[in-house]
């Protein structure tokens, strides 16, 4: 008795036909007949009548039918799991990283996630987050790090990291810093360092400036913090960063939470194929990096 034999043998009973069973399985009518005939030489009992137009099972069929169902199921079983410890012995994956965005954890998880299977060769590349977002989409990217202004974007699965709010960074001599409260519009004297569009950042601050009507001047922008900062403290523009973002630089920064702009910027881990074992593996060692 021959998987094959099965699966013909079940495609014939849900089909109730053998021309339509045949074009399921993709070979011909007269070699699933074939095929059938031997099953049933082998279990000794017709399992259709083929008296009448269309084929129905017989009393042996109807007996016979769930456990050849359970039958290829464990088959079907038996490949998924060989494929899933293959796909840790020798796989691969791409992780995505956001631009400018140094975040231990995410290497922490590599590093313990490649010791534990090192066969699987992991590549590791930065973007902008809605190109990184758009490669999740496409699979071409199996992870990423980004940030977001939505908690899960569309199409995805995703797992807050960090979120928190907006500031502003100023040296300590700019009439912001001596400002207890600081809204949108008072930004909009001065030019602005940013991150550039496509990040999450950039994307929460640019939809509250448009929610509310206004316009700010975005004369620098730069993909990384330090960046921002160097040109916030130089005086060249104000700078905008989250809050722990801004935590390190306060040796030559004044930083204030921006009032009226309550949406936090969001970096999580964002992931679309969760069948993937190599995915759900990283993900163990990435939740397990994150919350240590």
């Amino acid at each position: 008795m021959e998987l094959r034999q099965l699966e013909y043998f079940v495609a014939v009973a849900e089909e109730q036909s053998f021309t339509r069973a045949a074009e399921r399985v993709h070979i011909s009518q007269s070699g699933v007949s074939a095929q059938i005939r031997q099953l049933e030489r082998e279990v000794g009992a017709d399992l259709f009548d083929r008296s009448a137009r269309t084929a129905t099972l017989t009393v042996a069929g109807k007996a016979a039918l769930e456990h050849a169902r359970v039958a290829l199921a464990a088959a079907g079983a038996v490949g998924q799991a060989v494929g899933e410890v293959t796909d840790l012995i020798r796989g691969r994956l791409t992780v995505g990283m956001v631009i400018g965005c140094t975040v231990t954890p995410l290497f922490d998880a590599l590093a313990s996630f490649h010791r534990a299977h090192s066969g699987v060769e992991v590549a590791l590349l930065e973007d902008n987050s809605d190109r990184l977002v758009e490669g999740v989409r496409a699979g071409s990217i199996d992870l990423a790090l980004v940030g977001c202004a939505t908690a899960t974007p569309d199409g995805l699965e995703a797992v807050t990291i960090i979120s928190e709010r907006l500031v502003v960074t100023v040296p300590a001599g700019h009439p912001l810093a001596s400002k207890r409260r600081v809204a949108l519009r008072d930004l909009d004297a001065y030019p602005i360092v940013c991150m550039p569009v496509g990040t999450g950042l950039r994307t929460v601050f640019d939809q509250a400036c448009a929610a509310r009507g206004l316009r700010p001047t975005i004369a620098l922008q730069a993909s990384a913090a330090d960046a921002i900062a160097d040109l916030a403290a130089r005086g060249l523009a104000v700078g905008i960063l989250s809050n722990s973002m801004a935590t390190r630089y306060t040796d030559r920064l004044v930083a204030r939470t921006i009032d009226d702009l309550e949406t936090p910027a969001l970096l999580a881990l964002v992931w679309k194929n969760a069948h993937s074992p190599a995915v759900r593996e990283l993900l163990v060692h990435a939740r397990r990096a994150f919350s240590e």
